[in-house]
């Protein structure tokens, strides 16, 4: 190396050390010299089209007025342009007009699904499919009925079903151990209990539930509470739902979003996408 790159022969400081260490002037190769240069320059002439440089009242707001929240706003504006081709129209239609629109339905699909993470998936879940002790909306089995309008219903005016407590004097827990059973199998009206117990009076004649009522279906092994289990059914049948006669009552309640909480349109928003999450 040294007989190659003589350092003998190069300027230095003037300064030794150990009697052959020396401190040289050489000058940086002219690609990196090049470069430093190119980038100060650089740098002015950004400081010159951008806001950059500090001064009185703020910074200089540069040859081309751009700012970040200027950006921002043109680029909101642009989307809400695209966008008001389909939310003009939507004050105007029904829930019931809109799902049957299948372009705007996708358009309100796609919009809808922050309205449904923020107001809807803590309790159904992101993609509807239920949490425990709240409903699936993708099953297509519904406690109030499935049809669009019913659904602008439920969201407009929230839901809280009742099923009496049925422990003490009503039933003997003999009887509920029955009729649990019963149910747990899907035969509901296997047992005279069902009958002698005013059962059928919210849930059927046949055990398949009353939309009016929002009393469920006891035949198609879909539960809301627990996992069919005999003691999860127990529970419910001696506790009840929404008894506030008992302290340990399964609580079920669906909360509103009309009067002021949410939109109208939004409300519609969310009823067609709750409907396209099902086989409806």
């Amino acid at each position: 190396m040294s007989e190659q790159n003589n350092p003998y022969g190069a300027p230095t400081t003037g300064h030794l050390w150990d009697d052959n260490l020396a401190e040289l002037t050489n000058q940086p190769p002219k690609w990196w010299m090049i470069g430093l240069h190119a980038s100060w320059i650089l740098v002015l002439l950004y400081g010159i089209v951008y806001p950059m440089w500090p001064w009185f009242g703020g910074a200089t707001q540069g040859l081309m007025g751009w700012t970040a929240i200027g950006e921002y706003k043109a680029d909101v504006a642009a989307i809400q342009q695209v966008r008001s081709q389909y939310e003009d129209k939507l004050p105007g239609m029904s829930a019931a007009a809109i799902l049957a629109d299948s372009e705007l339905s996708e358009y309100v699909v796609r919009s809808a699904k922050v309205l449904f993470g923020d107001n809807c998936a803590a309790c159904h879940g992101g993609g509807g499919q239920g949490n425990p002790g709240y409903p699936n909306l993708v099953d297509d089995d519904w406690l109030y009925g499935g049809d669009i309008d019913t659904i602008v219903t439920t969201i407009t005016n929230g839901r809280m079903g009742m099923m009496p407590a049925k422990a003490g004097v009503a039933m003997t827990e003999a009887e509920i151990d029955q009729l649990a059973a019963a149910v747990a199998k899907g035969e509901p009206t296997s047992t005279p209990l069902f009958m002698e117990k005013a059962c059928f009076a919210c849930h059927g004649m046949d055990g398949k539930g009353m939309h009016a009522l929002g009393a469920p279906n006891l035949t198609d092994a879909i539960w809301r509470f627990g996992d069919g289990s005999v003691e999860a059914i127990k529970y419910t049948i001696t506790h009840g739902v929404n008894d506030p006669s008992d302290p340990q009552t399964r609580n079920a309640v669906m909360p509103k979003f009309g009067g002021g909480k949410l939109s109208e349109t939004d409300i519609k928003k969310l009823a067609v996408y709750v409907a396209k999450l099902g086989a409806n």
